[in-house]
């Protein structure tokens, strides 16, 4: 089913709300039930070599539509990242159960 492109899409005004922040994040944890995706953001620091601390600071709940899209976006900016830079190389998980 083809649906009806609209000639004059309406404009997009990006309004930051006043409790708008922005982070650095090097753990995402996914959490995805039968309604929605739940994003936990939070910083991994390695103060001593036997423990790994993940302060989470940020957790943000996605419906499935929006995820799909969220990920169609990220494939793309990565691919373009990647035709740039070079491939991405990812460390390996320091067990197979454990999620980043």
């Amino acid at each position: 089913m083809n649906l009806p492109v609209n000639p004059n899409p309406p404009r997009i005004k990006i309004v930051l709300q006043p409790e708008y922040r922005e982070q650095y994040s090097n753990s995402v944890q996914v959490r995805p039930s039968a309604w929605d995706f739940f994003l936990q953001f939070g910083l991994l620091q390695q103060s001593v070599p036997e423990e790994v601390e993940i302060h989470m600071f940020q957790g943000v709940y996605l419906s499935p539509q929006q995820a799909k899209a969220v990920l169609t976006l990220l494939e793309t900016h990565v691919a373009n990242y990647e035709k740039t830079f070079g491939e991405i190389q990812l460390a390996p998980l320091p067990d197979a159960g454990t999620v980043q």
